[in-house]
């Protein structure tokens, strides 16, 4: 059977990486959860000093993206890979609001995307890979052979997220989590550098009230037409 490249783009909490773990392990495909490897850089940066509430040193964190190794290990007790860094296992560490609410201007800068780009697009090289992330479908992989745009309400992407969070013991309030996914959604959709916009053969999926299962269902038979 031949391989494609999958590009699953969209706005946050759109629940992109489930559905792209859930097709990758259907088709038997690598899954690449690129947010996380945004995520990975930003919780650097925290962890370094690099960036907070008033502050982003970006020459600085420009000047250690040498120092920043990115990979994937998968779990066969979880079924999916989680992300390390520099040999650490920082899966659950980078799942929490305060990496949320620096990710996006850390993903505007260009160098840091152009680092992340490239080790997409060679992960991505033989094909028969789910990635998931803003730009994958025009930048990462402007040629792949099925590109999905997901959005949903920001409500219900935020009360999706908020739920989350909880049952990750984290205490916040919904408007928190409101606030933060439609800052998130201003700042990908007007940053200069990839922009977060559908591409023009994007099929776009509205998961506001679709389940899980309805989701997957319609992108395996887009796969399968594919294919």
């Amino acid at each position: 059977m031949n391989k494609i490249v999958i590009a699953i783009d969209g706005f946050s909490s759109t629940g992109k990486s489930t559905i792209a773990k859930l097709l990758a392990k259907k088709l038997n495909y690598i899954y690449v959860d690129t947010g996380a490897m945004y995520r990975a850089v930003t919780y650097f940066a925290i962890q370094e000093g690099l960036i907070g509430a008033d502050f982003f040193h970006v020459d600085r964190l420009i000047n250690c993206l040498d120092e920043i190794s990115i990979s994937f290990k998968f779990n066969k007790d979880l079924g999916f890979a989680e992300v390390y860094l520099n040999g650490k296992n920082i899966e659950n560490a980078i799942r929490t609001l305060k990496v949320s609410k620096f990710v996006s201007p850390v993903a505007a800068i260009s160098e840091v995307r152009h680092k992340l780009v490239q080790q997409q697009q060679l992960m991505g090289k033989d094909k028969g890979i789910v990635m998931d992330g803003r730009d994958i479908g025009t930048v990462v992989f402007p040629d792949a052979e099925l590109k999905i745009f997901m959005t949903a309400s920001a409500e219900t992407r935020a009360n999706r997220r908020f739920k989350e969070l909880l049952e990750r013991g984290h205490n916040l309030s919904y408007n928190d989590v409101l606030e933060n996914v439609t800052t998130r959604d201003r700042i990908d959709s007007t940053r200069e550098d990839s922009p977060l916009v559908k591409a023009h053969d994007a099929i776009e999926i509205d998961n506001s009230d679709l389940t899980i299962e309805a989701q997957l269902n319609t992108i395996i038979k887009l796969v399968e037409d594919r294919i």
